[in-house]
């Protein structure tokens, strides 16, 4: 079962996001990273997560647009620009609303974008929602991510 990737900044947001995850039944991995920064490092395996065992290369990446160090569009663009992982879905998951934010998120390559439900119940929905969808319904790239990742060291 592949991971999942989220990218958020606010220990509550993730507190909440994880207690929905389970709710919501997803059995995908969650795993966490705080900052734009980290999220580069992770995807790209760089120091504390070279490990793949203990960091793997997620399916899905969940992030938030205002973050630390690097912004969740500027993740986005980066990681179209990383051939190693340009394939890898990225949905942006913020409280942001904002149609500049919107279609910036989309011109930079994001695969979806969604506002943070008010409530816990909502959030559980939605993932859900994102279960079925990504987990069920979606075709992923091709596996050669560790192909690519072993041709570019």
């Amino acid at each position: 079962m592949k991971a999942v990737l989220l990218v958020e900044d606010e220990q509550a947001d993730v507190f909440i996001m994880q207690r929905a995850w389970k709710k919501a039944e997803v059995e995908n991995p969650l795993m966490v990273v705080n900052d734009g920064r980290a999220a580069v490092d992770y995807l790209s395996g760089n120091g504390q997560y070279a490990d793949r065992q203990k960091f793997p290369i997620p399916c899905l990446v969940l992030l938030d647009i205002k973050l630390p160090y690097l912004s969740g569009l500027q993740v986005v663009e980066w990681l179209r620009k990383y051939e190693p992982c340009s394939t890898l879905p990225a949905v942006f998951l913020t409280s942001s609303a904002s149609d500049m934010d919107v279609d910036r998120a989309y011109q930079l390559g994001g695969n979806a974008y969604l506002v943070k439900p008010p409530t816990p119940e909502k959030l559980v929905q939605m993932l859900q929602d994102l279960k079925n969808f990504w987990m069920k319904q979606n075709k992923f790239p091709p596996d050669v991510l560790s192909l690519r990742n072993s041709a570019a060291a």
